[in-house]
């Protein structure tokens, strides 16, 4: 299998991703994995053969691709994959090739995504792996916002920077962090209140309108009951009860503990 052979499918993978035919682009990605095995030139051999960078450069490209595919049909598991599987084309293929257009767009994506899967630990570490010129790049800095915002519990300007992302591929993760931010707000009410007025739980959970604070409690939350114009959290309490802590049994335990212990020593 030859270069030109691989990219003439590749050719074929952007014309279908050109007019949104995800299958086919599916289809022909696996293809290009198997076909891109066969280069010895690529990571983890990274072997210096006549058509090195040229070979560098199209999987770079096509697992660019595959990532922004995986967002277009919004599987977060093959998101991973794919960006791992293209991150040592920037790291340690990087002094080889020229730098690449698309990376910062996907380094930000990648730091949305772990920021939705509330991976705050690992949003940190990558954001330290970054240089000086990355943080400064929009894609990177929108992502840090959202992070600073998402941590000091200001929500609002989490849901409002849905209408700055970057990039249309951005929306995704911004739809789902909304859920995660809704997710958090509601688990805080349901803890802190008995009940609360349509008005207030609306306002509370961030929605424009009373349909969508009442399709989301059907489809989320359907152990909160609605009615005479509140929203009633005492069902969802009822139904996890907190379990008492066996006193007696662990004092009992602790000293049978002790008592064993000092006959060893």
């Amino acid at each position: 299998m030859d270069l030109t052979e691989v990219s003439q499918l590749f050719e074929r993978f952007k014309a279908a991703f050109v007019r949104k035919d995800f299958d086919t682009c599916t289809d022909l990605l696996s293809q290009l994995k198997v076909l891109l095995t066969k280069f010895r030139s690529l990571p983890p051999l990274f072997e210096n053969t006549p058509n090195a960078v040229n070979e560098l450069l199209l999987a770079r490209e096509i697992y660019e691709h595959a990532v922004v595919l995986s967002v277009k049909i919004e599987d977060q598991d093959a998101f991973e994959r794919d960006f791992f599987q293209l991150k040592p084309y920037y790291t340690d293929a990087g002094s080889r090739l020229p730098p690449s257009q698309q990376e910062y767009l996907i380094l930000g994506l990648n730091l949305l995504r772990l920021l939705v899967q509330n991976r705050i630990a690992e949003f940190h570490t990558e954001l330290e792996l970054l240089s000086a010129s990355a943080l400064d790049n929009p894609c990177i800095k929108h992502a840090v916002e959202l992070e600073q915002s998402f941590m000091e519990g200001a929500y609002n300007r989490v849901l409002s920077a849905r209408q700055t992302a970057p990039h249309e591929t951005y929306v995704y993760f911004m739809d789902l962090l909304a859920k995660t931010v809704r997710d958090e707000i509601a688990g805080c009410s349901e803890k802190a209140y008995d009940y609360l007025s349509i008005n207030d739980a609306r306002q509370m959970l961030l929605f424009s309108s009373d349909q969508e604070l009442l399709e989301y409690v059907k489809e989320e939350h359907p152990e909160w009951e609605v009615k005479n114009g509140s929203v009633f959290f005492q069902k969802a309490k009822e139904s996890t009860p907190c379990k008492e802590i066996p006193s007696l049994q662990l004092i009992n335990q602790t000293l049978s503990y002790a008592r064993e212990l000092e006959r060893i020593v």
